[in-house]
């Protein structure tokens, strides 16, 4: 975290923190809202609907984004805006995963995600939508589509092992993604869940 957010922090630790505006889409775009809403609306298949959202891409305001971006205790990820909280709705997974290193024939994978994070993936799961997740040493990611394909050649017909070069190999396991936020210990809808006709909770950290 910025060391001037954390002295933002000391300075006014008792500013409410927010939802309804901020959100993160399944490829690692941030969105907001043009207006607070609760909650963020979604389409039928479970994605985020941008009506009304703009995606940010002023890269410096990305780059603060990211380098305070964070997890309540809870589960709940948040943006820390100076001294307000503002907790991220979020389309798939609090990271977006990507695969660095299997380009053209290479053998030396690595992995980060959205943030910048170098990462290590500690275990994997396939949703019951055949999307891919990791718990990785950064925390809970889902695979960035554009990637996915880098990884078929390492991995089994049924879905069931990764097994990258030079890694050691990785069993998938097959689980539901509402049971899988319990599973990686996250949570996608605080506009939902925070929100329940009163002030979203202030820092609890």
């Amino acid at each position: 975290m910025d060391p001037l957010v954390q002295k933002a922090l000391q300075r006014w630790p008792d500013v409410p923190a927010c939802t309804g505006w901020l959100a993160l889409d399944a490829r690692g775009q941030w969105w907001i809202r043009d207006a607070e809403v609760h909650p963020w609306p979604r389409q039928g298949d479970g994605r985020l609907d941008k009506v009304g959202a703009s995606r940010i891409q002023h890269e410096k305001l990305v780059e603060f984004i990211q380098r305070n971006y964070a997890a309540d205790p809870q589960g709940y990820w948040f943006f820390q805006n100076g001294p307000q909280r503002v907790y991220v709705d979020l389309e798939a997974a609090p990271l977006i995963l990507r695969l660095h290193g299997m380009e053209d024939g290479g053998l030396q994978p690595s992995w980060s995600a959205q943030t910048g994070q170098v990462c290590v993936t500690t275990a994997g799961y396939v949703d019951e939508n055949g999307r891919l997740f990791f718990a990785t040493t950064a925390g809970p990611a889902i695979m960035h589509s554009l990637d996915t394909g880098l990884l078929a050649p390492w991995l089994d017909d049924a879905l069931q092992t990764l097994a990258l070069p030079g890694c050691e190999a990785l069993r998938l396991e097959r689980v539901h993604f509402g049971d899988l936020q319990r599973v990686l210990g996250f949570r996608t809808r605080p506009s939902i869940d925070l929100y329940a006709g009163r002030e979203p909770p202030a820092d609890t950290a």
